[in-house]
Parts: C-alpha cells; sequence; structure tokens
C-alpha cells in the first residue's frame, strides 16, 4: 500500500473546494481544465495509481452509500462481477465503461476524496501485517464468494440495508490491501451482522404480510 495515498488524495480535495469556490464566486468556467469539479469514477481510481481489485471492491462499496436513487442496486452487479475475479486471482481488472464513466456532482466528488484520504490515513495509523491465514490464497475462492453475498445484500430494498455489507467489503479491501488479518476478520463479523440484518427485517416483512393476508381473509 503506498502510504502516500492519503495525502494524494488529500490535496486533490483540497484542489477541488479551490475550483468549486472559485467557480461559485462568479467564473463562468473550470479554470483547471485538469481538475474537473465532477469526478467520475474512473478518475477517482485514477489517482490511486493502478486500481487494484481490492481498491476497486472498497470504492464501490463505498459508492453504494452515495445516496443516489438506484446506485446500490446498479453498483451491486459489478461487485458481484469483482467477486468472481477475486476467486479467480486476478489482481487488477479494468473498471467498465458504464461505469467508469458514471459522474459524482460537485459534492458528492469533494466528499468523496475527504473520505478516501480520511479511510487510507487511518488504515495507514491502525492496519498492520498479522493473522497471515485470513490472507492466505487458499482463502481467495472463500472471500470471493463473501463479496458475492455482500453484493446480494445491498442489491435487496433494505433501509439502511447497505451500511453494514458496504463496511465489511471495505475492511476486506484494507486488509488484503495491508495484510492485516484481524482486518479480514472484522470484516467477517460486519457481513455477519448484514446477514442476521437482512434475515431479521425478512422475517418480519413475512410475518406483516402474513398477518395482512389473514385479516383480508377475515
Amino acid at each position: 500500500m503506498d502510504h502516500s495515498l492519503a495525502r494524494r488524495l488529500r490535496r486533490a480535495a483540497i484542489r477541488q473546494e479551490r475550483l468549486w469556490r472559485a467557480h461559485g464566486l462568479g467564473g463562468s468556467h473550470n479554470p483547471d481544465e485538469t481538475a474537473p469539479l465532477r469526478l467520475t469514477l474512473t478518475e477517482l481510481l485514477n489517482l490511486h495509481g493502478e486500481a487494484s481489485l481490492p481498491v476497486l471492491v472498497m470504492v464501490l462499496s463505498l459508492f453504494t452509500l452515495i445516496p443516489v436513487g438506484g446506485a446500490g442496486w446498479f453498483v451491486s452487479f459489478f461487485i458481484v462481477a469483482l467477486g468472481w475475479y477475486w476467486a479467480r486471482g486476478h489482481e487488477r481488472v479494468a473498471l467498465p465503461g458504464a461505469l467508469g464513466g458514471f459522474t459524482l456532482n460537485e459534492r458528492w466528488s469533494r466528499r468523496s476524496l475527504h473520505a478516501l484520504a480520511w479511510l487510507y490515513a487511518l488504515a495507514d495509523r491502525w492496519l498492520s501485517p498479522r493473522w497471515q491465514v485470513w490472507r492466505h490464497e487458499g482463502t481467495r475462492g472463500w472471500w470471493g464468494l463473501w463479496i458475492a453475498v455482500m453484493a446480494f445484500i445491498i442489491f435487496l430494498p433494505l433501509p439502511f440495508g447497505n451500511v453494514l455489507p458496504s463496511a465489511s467489503l471495505v475492511l476486506l479491501g484494507l486488509g488484503w490491501l495491508f495484510r492485516d488479518g484481524l482486518a479480514l476478520a472484522v470484516s467477517t463479523v460486519a457481513g455477519a451482522a448484514a446477514i442476521a440484518y437482512t434475515l431479521a427485517f425478512g422475517q418480519l416483512a413475512i410475518d406483516i404480510v402474513s398477518r395482512g393476508w389473514h385479516w383480508l381473509m377475515a
């Protein structure tokens, strides 16, 4: 993991802030064509250098938390595909054009840069190589399946249902990048909580439908 990544993203966020302020003070056009006010997902990934598969999993998982209608549903299909690539041992995967061209607005461009900078700085401070058995190459199939399961939960229209599976996938990506088995273990705990929440909500929905049906038939 490149320890300068947090600084690079923070500088990009500050540059976005300055451009946004200049634009808001009456600028008729973007003063710097090399730093657009709006970022596409591809441009966001390019700030990471050669984006690896764990980075893609993290960024797409965080993207599902952005309050854009249908974002989680749309991105979940790509996350499932990343799980398949992960299980097959791929280290780098190109972002499909349909997804890479998705543009964040000015506010979420800045927020995404700040959030990623904060995340990488925190990870650089707290994560370190340990519990290597969790990151063994033999576990790739398990983690690929895990990614697909989390993507399925993100796909479901549950209230706040994206939070826990997204957190699990972010921890998975960071744990793999930093070779930190403890982060991978916590990823499993967060994912298990997501599965439990999904099952509990499903049972509640079934009970409500059942009671409604009995009331109608009474």
